[in-house]
């Protein structure tokens, strides 16, 4: 097999609207798990989404056409492995477990990104509209992209604006209350959330040509309604 490199994994994700998020050579801190046949990870490379890049291919899936629920989990399931396979590469996702693997740690290891006010990581040009679907594990050392770390974003942001847009004060200092904001999107006073995306995450004023189309903010508050 030819040597994979960062660019191959690119080649090989960009068709699917997958994007490559970074990557890092792990440390013992870092939580990366070992191989399947016991090796450690020597290079860990981030697959995500910016924007609604990934929302036409996805749309167009037989795992969206199907009914079934967590389509789009099933979806990163088929086409990373696919390219897991043709790379030699071991596929990690968020959504399988418990335990959970620390994709947000992860994150901060591989692009210049750091949590919001309202806890979502925040990237100095995508803002909020960004996402992890997967991560590729490899037993092999992979020349990877350096990045330089920059500000966050919020530091400069004076009004911050996501933290007063949340009709029912979900994000505060002390932390995310998911049950409150559960029970506001599916109510009747939700609509404006349920069908057009999280309104704190809407007001930040980074990247809104990002911002996710409406049907797939529907989708994902849809999904955010069925979690347990």
């Amino acid at each position: 097999m030819p040597a994979v490199t960062f660019e191959t994994i690119r080649r090989l994700s960009e068709p699917l609207g997958l994007r490559l998020r970074g990557g890092f050579h792990p440390e013992p801190g870092d939580g990366v798990p070992a191989l399947g046949d016991g090796r450690a990870c020597a290079s860990l490379v981030l697959l995500g989404n910016v924007g609604g890049s990934l929302w036409p291919v996805f749309s167009a899936s037989p795992e969206k056409a199907d009914g079934q629920n967590h389509a789009l989990d099933r979806w990163t399931w088929r086409v990373v492995d696919a390219i897991a396979r043709e790379i030699g590469a071991e596929p990690l996702y968020p959504f399988d477990g418990p335990p959970y693997h620390p994709f947000q740690r992860w994150a901060q290891r591989a692009e210049p990104v750091m949590p919001s006010p309202i806890a979502v990581l925040i990237h100095p040009d995508d803002g909020l509209w960004h996402a992890y679907r997967a991560a590729l594990a490899f037993p092999v050392r992979l020349d990877l992209p350096a990045f330089a770390p920059r500000p966050r974003s919020c530091d400069s942001c004076a009004r911050q604006p996501c933290l007063s847009a949340c009709p029912v004060s979900a994000f505060t200092p002390q932390g995310y209350d998911v049950a409150r904001c559960r029970q506001h999107v599916a109510s009747p006073v939700g609509v404006e959330c349920r069908e057009r995306g999280c309104l704190a995450r809407r007001a930040c004023p980074i990247a809104h040509s990002l911002a996710y189309p409406a049907d797939e903010m529907a989708f994902h508050m849809t999904a955010f309604l069925a979690a347990r």
